[in-house]
């Protein structure tokens, strides 16, 4: 067994992020205000091309209060990917409405928008367009089937942050984006998120609904009920960090990627990501399928192959209308969803990181070249 472990995900925290935390510290402003806050939020929403960015102390939440900013109630539908982090399908059940399962694009491994209007019912309010695995969903076409149906869209981003969909950066693309800046995401800070918008009454509503439900001008009235989802000021000091550095990590992730393609190419049963040609996909986790009849192991074989000699990896999300919370509903709309299923099955990423060397990829790329049998 090698030596030294090869993580999936590191965050690289090489910049600044120290030294704003200990200003942030210095300050005393720790809590949810303070100069990085603002400083983040504007430097966001001028990423995303928004008029606003509100940040929040995780993705999760920056969806739950999509659907309550977008009045969800309960026994409404919402429709959603199935192949995607569990977050999105329980944001829809938090506000007591049913999450409807649609079936992923081969092409692009997102939500498929030919299948959308069959799902549709009186019950539907919106959709959740999820841009996986840093590839953008196809944003016009479930826009104009929305519109049509007089549905609102929200784009969960959480995974591809400044992926572009036909020259537009994700952010700006719907009524609204949620971002999460976990650790192993393209900018972290631990924990955190943040909504994009540019829709002036939507953020009122959600900074009032963010910040415990009190009245901006009235301090310590409170209108509505609210939530306690803000961001620390030390949080987003460490994203400000982040940002900085934004062209030198995409860069090495880049490169990585492009390692990986050049490694892995050729070995029968291996196949990559599809990229739609409109889109230009962020690198955050490289992506690849095992075909066990011509690779020889399945996709959970080579996983505890490669973790027997020291490299992590992860299977694909599991399809979320199999899990128990869901799929009792989905069995009674009779959801079949033969692609999300087999890309559920097949599917892993690889470590991808901006500290992973190119030592560590050609180790990664050796060992699956050596396993097939």
């Amino acid at each position: 067994m090698n030596e030294t472990k090869i993580s999936v995900a590191r965050p690289d925290l090489s910049g600044n992020e120290e030294k704003y935390v200990v200003e942030a510290i210095r300050s005393t402003w720790i809590s949810s205000t303070g100069a990085f806050i603002q400083r983040f939020q504007e430097e966001f929403a001028e990423l995303c091309g928004t008029k606003s960015a509100i940040s929040v102390c995780n993705g999760t939440v920056a969806l739950h209060l999509a659907m309550l900013a977008m009045d969800v109630r309960p026994n409404d539908e919402v429709l959603v990917p199935s192949l995607t982090y569990i977050a999105t399908a329980n944001v829809v059940r938090y506000v007591g409405a049913e999450p409807v399962f649609i079936d992923v694009d081969p092409n692009t491994w997102c939500m498929d928008p030919k299948l959308l209007e069959a799902s549709i019912t009186r019950r539907t309010k919106g959709i959740i367009a999820v841009h996986l695995y840093g590839h953008p969903a196809d944003m016009d076409a479930i826009n104009r089937i929305a519109a049509v149906h007089g549905l609102w869209v929200i784009e969960d981003a959480a995974e591809a942050h400044l992926a572009r969909y036909k020259g537009q950066v994700v952010g700006g693309l719907a009524q609204m984006a949620t971002f999460s800046f976990y650790g192993n995401k393209i900018f972290t800070c631990g924990e955190g998120g943040a909504i994009t918008l540019n829709d002036p009454h939507l953020e009122l509503r959600i900074r009032t609904l963010r910040g415990q439900g009190m009245d901006p001008q009235r301090r310590y009235y409170f209108p509505v009920t609210g939530y306690n989802y803000r961001l620390t000021n030390v949080a987003a000091a460490m994203l400000c960090a982040q940002l900085e550095r934004q062209k030198q990590i995409l860069e090495r992730r880049k490169q990585i990627f492009q390692i990986y393609h050049e490694q892995l190419a050729g070995i029968p049963g291996i196949s990559f990501q599809p990229v739609a040609p409109w889109a230009e996909p962020v690198p955050w986790l490289f992506c690849i399928t095992v075909d066990k009849q011509l690779y020889g192991l399945s996709r959970d074989e080579l996983i505890l192959r490669l973790d027997k000699v020291g490299i992590d990896t992860r299977p694909f999300f599991m399809a979320l209308h199999h899990l128990p919370p869901f799929r009792e509903e989905s069995a009674k709309r009779g959801e079949i969803l033969p692609v999300t299923d087999q890309l559920s099955n097949t599917g892993m990423n690889l470590p991808t990181y901006v500290g992973l060397s190119n030592d560590d990829i050609e180790r990664i790329a050796t060992a699956i070249r050596s396993f097939r049998n």
